[in-house]
């Protein structure tokens, strides 16, 4: 990887989890950060299946079949309009089809056991 490290990605309560992240879901990311000239700060990477009922415990909208359970999605830091815009359209451009988009972060994943969507958060 040009632009990340694994242990960006490590699950909060698993160090070294980064490595369980998809080579696949990487590449495109790096791909993406490339495009957007711009860096992206991973807030979410690899979850563990304890770390994601831990966030579900506490109210997030943590899905109990996470792509992040697979390594196959990140939420990236945004705060504001103009910094989403080129991270959403380099997502878009280098492929990725799934994309949930809040005030604060952007979710992408390429889960390949889903359909295409983008979503808002509250």
């Amino acid at each position: 990887m040009k632009y990340f490290t694994h242990s960006e990605f490590d699950s909060p309560d698993e160090t070294g989890s980064g490595k369980n992240m998809r080579h696949d879901f990487l590449e495109m990311l790096d791909f993406a950060r490339e495009e957007a000239g711009i860096p992206f700060k991973i807030t979410s990477g690899f979850r563990t299946e304890a770390y994601n009922k831990d966030l579900q415990k506490r109210g997030y909208q943590a899905s109990t079949n996470s792509a992040h359970l697979k390594g196959c999605a990140a939420d990236i830091a945004c705060g504001n309009s103009q910094k989403r815009s080129i991270m959403v359209r380099a997502l878009v451009n280098v492929g990725f089809t799934r994309l949930g988009i809040s005030k604060t972060f952007i979710h992408v994943d390429n889960d390949p056991d889903k359909s295409d969507a983008i979503w808002l958060y509250a």
